[in-house]
């Protein structure tokens, strides 16, 4: 169920950009649940409420690319990928049209967030009235993170390098929290031995 035409759109920015430096290998594109793990990730974006999905390249953008093709999103490049996550952010949050309402930023490597989570984040967005949603395990803030777009130009303007986490401290006021029993919100994948340890607990 999509929003109707009297809501602007909400826009997923998957980030998948980095190097994996960690991994050692471009790890959006391991096999994960009969798919690769970009895949995974934007099969639960497509399958929420979220209206439409930009995905965010870098390194091993041709690879990449050439996996994403195949479903209903479109890309963008970021030139700057070596500069970090949060210069994605900013290559998908330009990159959206100008009407857009709200995004929701997510990691490519976490491939365990449903779409009963994703729309849980949505549905108390809109019945909050807040610009900055977030949910959380345990008292624990993860993702995806929802912003509201009247934010998009202090997010681009900014100089920092720390991702989004300081824009609720910086508006406290309009952030909401929502509790989740998902502790997959909180789980990404940095090295194999995660990757291995993801594949024996989906098997």
């Amino acid at each position: 169920m999509k929003s109707d035409d009297q809501i602007k759109e909400i826009w997923a920015i998957v980030l998948a950009a980095g190097e994996s430096k960690r991994m050692k290998v471009p790890k959006m594109l391991l096999p994960f649940d009969g798919k690769t793990m970009i895949e995974k990730v934007i099969g639960n974006v497509i399958g929420s409420k979220v209206d439409k999905t930009i995905v965010v390249l870098g390194s091993y953008r041709e690879e990449i690319e050439a996996v994403t093709a195949k479903y209903p999103v479109v890309t963008c490049f970021n030139e700057n990928f070596k500069e970090g996550m949060f210069s994605s952010v900013k290559c998908g949050i330009r990159s959206l049209p100008a009407d857009a309402g709200a995004m929701l930023i997510f990691p490519g490597d976490q491939p365990f967030i449903e779409a009963g989570v994703i729309n849980k984040v949505i549905d108390n967005y809109r019945k909050s009235g807040k610009g900055i949603v977030i949910p959380v395990y345990r008292k624990k803030r993860g993702h995806p993170l929802l912003v509201d777009c009247k934010y998009r130009k202090v997010v681009i303007n900014s100089e920092t390098n720390d991702g989004l986490r300081w824009l609720a401290y910086e508006f406290p006021g309009d952030v909401f929290e929502v509790k989740t029993s998902s502790p997959e919100i909180l789980r990404d994948f940095n090295t194999k031995e995660d990757y291995l340890n993801a594949l024996n607990q989906n098997t």
